[in-house]
């Protein structure tokens, strides 16, 4: 029986003090977000016991009928993160505006140094089938020097995020994060309420055999996707084909068991969503500084997501990102 473990908040601990300019506002601020996705986890956990499943009658700001588990969630990560006292704003998918630091907190702070975009509950449309879904959330340094954050502060591209993460509610509660030393993977123990840490610098395999992608959109797609996906499915022993499909419909599952195993997760522009679906900033932009830390790759088809420049908060955009083979094979088709 082991008797040693590392809990995440002694792991940024750790990687912290190899930085003696650190304040510990980051690591704080990161305990904070692990703390509200524990509270989080445990109302999924016992959604189908109380009142939390279905719908309440409202759309979100994407034109999407919004959860009870939705509205949960998001208030718990937008109370912790204000109270914590280290963000001059927040930026939630479920929110049409991003929310300043209030005065009441701006008062007894010394630096409130920190953005948070964060998807409160990814996958939510699957809840009440019990499949996995889960919180995504990014941090950048702000770009104003005091008070309330601002519109700049919150629309930088990826390459400028310190930290980026996402947690899966499935049979056990994971939490993955970076920030930008590794990728760094950790599991809820329910009997001592911490996260523990399971898997050190985690690697996604160079190339794999599984794809990842909604297939009933396919007549949408232009002949280069189209062509793509037929490629893969046609039988060829020296280059691993056919491949294998493996598609929850939850982005953060799917990605997650890709980072473990390999694989290409692709949600392209069709027809009906030109620009994509997927957003920039609260789900493409954490993904891929988590993706590429780990060894692999992630572009909307031709330029790297991390370099794209945001226009707006609820910015949509198509997603290739996996393991690194695998996303430059399809975007040979998709740019042919």
């Amino acid at each position: 029986m082991k008797t040693k473990f590392t809990t995440f908040y002694r792991h940024i601990i750790k990687e912290e003090r190899k930085h003696p300019e650190a304040t510990g506002q980051l690591s704080d601020l990161l305990a904070d977000i692990a703390l509200a996705c524990k509270i989080i986890s445990l109302e999924v956990n016992r959604a189908g016991l109380v009142d939390v499943l279905g719908f309440t009658g409202e759309k979100n700001v994407q034109g999407e009928m919004v959860k009870k588990l939705d509205v949960f969630a998001n208030e718990i990560l937008v109370n912790s993160l204000t109270a914590g006292g280290h963000v001059c704003a927040v930026c939630s998918e479920e929110e049409e505006h991003f929310i300043p630091l209030k005065d009441v907190y701006a008062n007894r702070l010394l630096q409130n140094r920190y953005v948070v975009h964060f998807d409160p509950l990814d996958g939510s449309s699957n809840i009440d089938a019990n499949i996995s879904i889960g919180t995504i959330f990014s941090i950048y340094k702000r770009f104003s020097e005091s008070g309330p954050g601002n519109e700049a502060d919150c629309l930088q591209q990826g390459i400028k995020q310190v930290a980026a993460g996402y947690v899966v509610y499935g049979s056990s509660t994971i939490l993955v994060y970076t920030a930008g030393r590794g990728v760094h993977g950790f599991t809820l123990d329910p009997s001592v309420g911490e996260f523990l840490l399971f898997h050190e610098d985690m690697k996604i395999p160079k190339k794999s055999s599984t794809y990842s992608i909604n297939e009933g959109n396919y007549c949408k797609w232009d002949k280069g996707m189209q062509k793509y996906i037929d490629f893969i499915k046609q039988p060829d022993k020296g280059s691993g084909r056919p491949y294998s499909s493996r598609y929850v419909g939850s982005l953060v599952a799917d990605f997650h068991r890709n980072l473990l195993y390999g694989g290409i997760f692709i949600y392209p522009s069709d027809e009906k969503n030109k620009n994509g679906k997927l957003r920039l900033m609260y789900e493409a932009n954490p993904l891929a500084f988590i993706v590429e830390q780990a060894g692999g790759r992630a572009t909307n088809g031709n330029q790297r997501i991390l370099e794209l420049q945001p226009e707006s908060l609820h910015q949509r955009v198509p997603l290739f990102i996996g393991s690194e083979d695998d996303v430059k094979l399809a975007e040979k088709f998709v740019n042919g």
